[in-house]
């Protein structure tokens, strides 16, 4: 006969991945996380002068409208959701289950942050042109630089909490996950120690998913100055597909037609090299990914960041919005 009476050893035995170490790492994680729009909200907040002070208040109030929006918590549900059922997956790989879920987990976060990000730059301002809202704005002591810059930064406010609180949630999953691949090989369960290194090592590859979605706000945004929101996300899905696939496209271009190979460098110049910021896979692994690789990276999204943005406003300076 079954026994279906409650097992208080076996509860505690099955959360054993929730330790006092896992617990501090997340919160202090967590903390960490949101000191970025913390720090840029109080950045905007200082007493600048009053081309600054037009910015925080556009900053403050599109960041709020990005968090009020439907699709905000629609997304964040969804994430959630399937970040806390990525565990429970079989996925059949022998073994390398945690590498599978580490890099879905980071894929999922990171292609929902881009997809807020975009529709927010829709709504944001590509409505805000068409119903003219934007020109009441310009009609005050406020020009087409300090509105575009300050949704930007309201854009990326609200995605950063977006993106905390979701990363927040996928942390101790990643320890969770050490313990149940151990369990499902009939080994001893791991050490706390070794759900922290799993959750350390998953560090980086959220850091650069961060990058990746500040870089393609900067795309969504440069393209709802001129596009609605329908053809602004397609062609945001055809950049950050070709994105990936710059790396290769180049290197099957060199010692074909010289028009193939121009082609293939001048995409390489124009559109963001995202495969440099995709190592969902090797970091799932296990691999190190050393602090001058993300330097690098970090300096690659800023440089590319503001050469969009200045782009963006050479594209909004001329935009007829009467």
């Amino acid at each position: 006969m079954m026994d279906f009476s409650f097992h208080p050893q076996l509860a505690v035995n099955h959360f054993i991945w929730f330790n006092p170490g896992t617990f501090l790492f997340t919160g202090l994680y967590l903390l960490g996380a949101l000191a970025l729009p913390f720090l840029l909200w109080l950045i905007l907040k200082l007493p600048f002068p009053r081309a600054m002070t037009g910015i925080s208040a556009i900053a403050g109030n599109t960041a709020r409208s990005v968090m009020k929006q439907p699709i905000f918590a629609i997304l964040m549900i969804f994430g959630i959701m399937a970040i806390l059922l990525f565990p429970w997956i079989p996925y059949n790989t022998l073994g390398e289950d945690v590498k599978i879920m580490k890099s879905q987990g980071l894929t999922v976060i990171k292609v929902l942050g881009i997809l807020l990000a975009v529709w927010s730059a829709g709504t944001a301002i590509s409505e805000e042109i068409e119903e003219k809202t934007a020109l009441t704005l310009l009609s005050k002591p406020i020009n087409r630089r300090q509105l575009l810059i300050g949704k930007f930064l309201g854009i990326i406010m609200g995605v950063s909490i977006f993106f905390s609180v979701l990363s927040t949630v996928f942390m101790p999953t990643c320890a969770m996950k050490v313990v149940h691949d151990a369990r499902e090989q009939c080994l001893t369960d791991p050490e706390p120690a070794a759900c922290i290194a799993s959750m350390e090592k998953t560090l980086p590859g959220l850091a650069l998913s961060f990058m990746e979605i500040t870089m393609m706000t900067a795309v969504t945004v440069a393209l709802a100055t001129r596009l609605p929101m329908v053809p602004n996300l397609t062609l945001c899905t055809t950049i950050y597909a070709l994105g990936h696939l710059i790396p290769l496209m180049v290197k099957s271009s060199i010692g074909q037609f010289q028009i193939v190979e121009f082609i293939g460098s001048l995409l390489a110049a124009i559109l963001p090299v995202l495969s440099y910021f995709s190592l969902e896979t090797s970091i799932g692994g296990g691999a190190d990914v050393s602090a001058l690789y993300i330097l690098g990276a970090l300096a690659y999204c800023l440089l590319y960041t503001l050469a969009v943005l200045f782009f963006a406003l050479i594209l909004f300076e001329d935009r007829d919005l009467a």
